[in-house]
């Protein structure tokens, strides 16, 4: 698959969610205290993402 959800440890020991696109970081999340909390992160993505609206800054 060309795109998947990655967790990953940053310097501070947190989870974080990384989006990748042929293994290219797309966005990723801020850091959570645990992994439970970073795979209920990427459940929210799923989803509210695709009913999102698309916003132009001004």
């Amino acid at each position: 698959m060309a795109h998947y959800f990655e967790i990953k440890k940053n310097k501070k020991e947190e989870f974080v969610v990384y989006f990748k696109y042929n293994n290219e970081s797309i966005f990723w999340t801020e850091g959570y205290s645990s992994k439970a909390a970073a795979k209920n992160a990427i459940e929210s993505i799923k989803k509210n993402g695709p009913g999102a609206e698309v916003k132009e800054a001004e």
